[in-house]
């Protein structure tokens, strides 16, 4: 069974060293790592990730939740939101989105696998129908 290939969009270095070492342990496939909105459309534009692992706060003009929309607008890719911000507003305003899965940091490589998991296991099931 191939690996599944993710995209990580992620501003914070630290957090994305951690990030992509759990992902390579958990034998996913890191397609690349971005840190704004803009390049993470042209990303998925040319890699066709299987999976988006996007924090909400993104540096330029887009932030994580505006990405989102356009990924799902012009793709059928899952995402999963990362954030620190566990606020009623922030939760809605992300929740618009219908992401596949919404993790608050800091998270655990158990909690990231099995959100993984379970966002390709309904994109799988979604290609069914």
């Amino acid at each position: 069974m191939p690996r599944a290939r993710i995209l990580l969009v992620e501003g914070d270095l630290f957090s994305a060293a951690a990030l992509r070492i759990t992902l390579i342990k958990s034998g996913y496939m890191l397609t690349s790592h971005v840190s704004t909105g803009e390049d993470a459309l042209q990303k998925v534009k040319e890699e066709r990730p299987d999976l988006v692992l996007m924090e909400i706060s993104l540096e330029g003009e887009l932030d994580g939740i505006q990405t989102a929309k356009e990924i799902k607008k012009d793709f059928n890719i899952p995402i999963i939101f990362l954030t620190s911000h566990s606020d009623s507003k922030t939760l809605n305003k992300a929740m618009s989105v219908k992401p596949d899965g919404y993790i608050i940091k800091p998270l655990t490589e158990e909690e990231l696998k099995n959100s993984i998991k379970l966002a390709l296991f309904k994109q799988k099931m979604k290609g069914r129908k």
